[in-house]
């Protein structure tokens, strides 16, 4: 059997070791698996074969650490992650359980997380989130509770306020068409549309109505 020796710690990357068999190099491991090594240790090929799976799944677990300093992420999207680094399906699922006991990935929380960030930064209707997390791999049951407490009209009204001083310059019929427009393609239902556009002409004409009573004129 081949027989180990030498371990030395690689100059770039630290934290990874580089194996050599009967004076030659074999591969390397991260330093925590190659501290269960010495010199003069023979190793089978089963025994080599263990340690390199052993390896890659350590070294995907790191990557994926790194993915999730980002922004938290689904079991949808760190699956295909590890997918991309050809981790075969055993060593992905080994992978992902850990780092679901440690709470690190947890579709519940993704998926609340994803709605309160959107609610915050870039608000969306309800049909909208919903298409959203279920790109995100994210199951029925579990969208609906994440969605569940959006307030619809205040987030509509969010995204309208923003960009009803772009629009305050048309007529009414343009007014309804663009507003309600673009209303819809960020998610938000028909009467919901149809309330925050009412409200928001309703003030643009207040704004733009003259002592004696008429709409100035914008032209």
């Amino acid at each position: 059997m081949p027989e180990i020796t030498a371990l030395t710690a690689q100059r770039r990357r630290r934290n990874r070791v580089n194996v050599f068999l009967d004076g030659e190099y074999a591969f390397s491991l991260q330093d925590t698996l190659a501290a269960t090594l010495h010199s003069g240790q023979e190793l089978d090929a089963q025994e080599i074969a263990a340690l390199r799976q052993q390896d890659a799944i350590e070294d995907a677990y790191d990557r994926v650490l790194n993915y999730l300093t980002y922004r938290p992420r689904s079991t949808w999207e760190v699956r295909r992650y590890l997918q991309k680094r050809d981790l075969g399906e055993e060593a992905q699922t080994m992978v992902l359980e850990r780092l679901t006991r440690a709470g690190l990935v947890n579709d519940r929380e993704f998926a609340q997380f994803w709605v309160e960030n959107r609610t915050a930064h870039r608000p969306r209707g309800r049909r909208a989130l919903r298409a959203e997390l279920r790109q995100k791999g994210i199951a029925t049951e579990v969208v609906e509770s994440a969605v569940s407490d959006v307030d619809e009209d205040a987030a509509a009204l969010a995204v309208a306020e923003a960009r009803v001083r772009r629009l305050a310059h048309l007529d009414r019929p343009s007014f309804y068409q663009r507003m309600y427009g673009y209303l819809q393609r960020r998610g938000f239902s028909y009467d919901v549309c149809r309330r925050i556009t009412d409200r928001l002409w309703k003030q643009v004409a207040e704004e733009h109505t003259d002592p004696e009573g008429d709409l100035a004129d914008s032209s």
